[in-house]
């Protein structure tokens, strides 16, 4: 597999919309998927900070053995119609940058 070390993505994008609203291609605003804040009150997390109480340790293995130098980039488009929100994910990248300069057919690149 081939891992590429640069990917660029533009803020705004028209794509294929499934909802029963639109099921047409779309303007979609593309934005790059960030986890929430992990909720304390969730039951596993409750679970987890209830084993690591007392004595005994470190309950669960934590992971060190990581292996990989990139990670799968996912973007989220929001339908700028029906405002419904869909996430595809890209091939790994070293680096993303979200709204970078277009590429363009013949021009030199500027440094």
């Amino acid at each position: 597999a081939v891992v590429s070390t640069q990917s660029g993505h533009y803020g705004r994008g028209r794509t294929f919309c499934k909802y029963k609203e639109c099921k047409r291609h779309t303007q979609h605003k593309v934005t790059q998927y960030k986890a929430g804040k992990r909720n304390t009150k969730a039951l596993g997390e409750r679970r987890y900070h209830m084993k690591l109480r007392g004595y005994g340790g470190q309950p669960k293995p934590v992971f060190r053995k990581n292996a990989k130098t990139t990670k799968k980039q996912v973007l989220r488009m929001e339908c700028q119609n029906c405002h419904k929100k869909k996430q595809t994910v890209l091939k790994r990248c070293k680096h993303f940058e979200l709204g970078g300069q277009k590429k363009r057919k013949g021009q030199m690149i500027q440094f």
